[in-house]
């Protein structure tokens, strides 16, 4: 899951050695991913009002649903 994450970031950044994610396990089965970008491209990842990050928690929740979890994404 977390290289489903850092491989869709780095696709849309300009540079993709800034992406990095952090895993913390939160309530109820659930796991919260921190999707680290620089600060250049953060405008990147979120899109205009917020349809790219939607469309990447999105796909995130549809993966983790396949391990009976449930995935969050924030973006720092």
């Amino acid at each position: 899951m977390e290289e489903l994450l850092v491989n869709i970031a780095k696709g849309l950044v300009e540079d993709p050695s800034g992406v990095s994610v952090t895993v913390e396990e939160g309530e109820n089965n659930s796991v919260i991913y921190h999707l680290h970008v620089s600060e250049d491209d953060m405008g990147r990842v979120i899109g205009k009002q917020g349809r790219i990050a939607k469309a990447i928690r999105t796909v995130m929740r549809a993966a983790a649903t396949r391990n009976n979890t449930r995935a969050v994404v924030e973006i720092d």
